[in-house]
């Protein structure tokens, strides 16, 4: 049985402030692979490491870069993509998320300014965001993030290259229709967010292709234990 992918959620949002350098570097200690984080478009369309729609009381989407950084704590740090690219393009596998649709353009330009040396896939919740990364480059990898059936039911509509799946979702008989998807070359398939020692030894068995975690040490001690 292969090892899956480690993958800290938001970093080692468990240990750290989420989407924070700080957080990207503590799972990349812990000895995962890499990290899934957020990425939110700012009114001056500055691309910035956020999960969610607001940031300390400000509407990302309606506040300018400065607006938000004026906020920001000693420990608290928002984070610019171009930045975080730069630091980690050749040390992690980056799973990008990106939250909103709008954003795509200036997404694929950091992308080419800044190119990974390890691997990357883009994902959203949104098939149209997945569309338009398609139509802006043919070969960028491209990921599906699906919660319920009725999102994970339209991957098969769209060119993508994984599906990151909430781990309710994920079992046996889910894997092996996947896989058994003969129209084109089946998806990876990632699993998030898994912070039961019990239940990465249960993915890691179904031979999932990542597992997401917020729990970056667990991760690592129950799947790699010799790291």
């Amino acid at each position: 049985m292969a090892t899956p992918l480690l993958l800290g959620h938001r970093g080692a949002r468990k240990y750290a402030p989420e989407n924070t350098i700080a957080a990207f570097e503590l799972a990349l200690a812990d000895g995962c692979d890499g990290f899934e984080f957020d990425v939110r478009v700012t009114a001056d369309r500055q691309a910035v490491i956020c999960h969610d729609p607001k940031y300390k009381g400000l509407e990302i989407a309606r506040s300018t870069f400065t607006q938000l950084y004026e906020r920001c704590g000693s420990d608290d740090e928002l984070e610019l993509l171009d930045s975080t690219l730069r630091i980690f393009q050749s040390r992690a596998f980056l799973n990008l998320e990106l939250k909103t649709s709008g954003g795509e353009e200036l997404v694929l330009a950091a992308l080419k300014e800044f190119p990974t040396k390890k691997e990357i896939i883009v994902s959203s919740f949104w098939p149209e965001v997945v569309k338009r990364f398609r139509e802006l480059d043919a070969a960028f990898p491209l990921g599906l993030i699906c919660e319920n059936r009725r999102q994970l039911a339209k991957w098969k509509d769209l060119s993508i290259q994984a599906l990151m799946l909430q781990s309710g979702l994920v079992n046996r008989k889910l894997m092996d229709e996947v896989r058994a998807t003969t129209s084109h070359k089946s998806p990876r398939i990632f699993v998030w967010t898994v912070n039961d020692a019990r239940e990465m030894k249960n993915f890691a068995e179904m031979d999932v292709d990542g597992i997401i975690s917020d729990d970056t040490k667990l991760l690592v001690k129950t799947l790699r234990p010799e790291s």
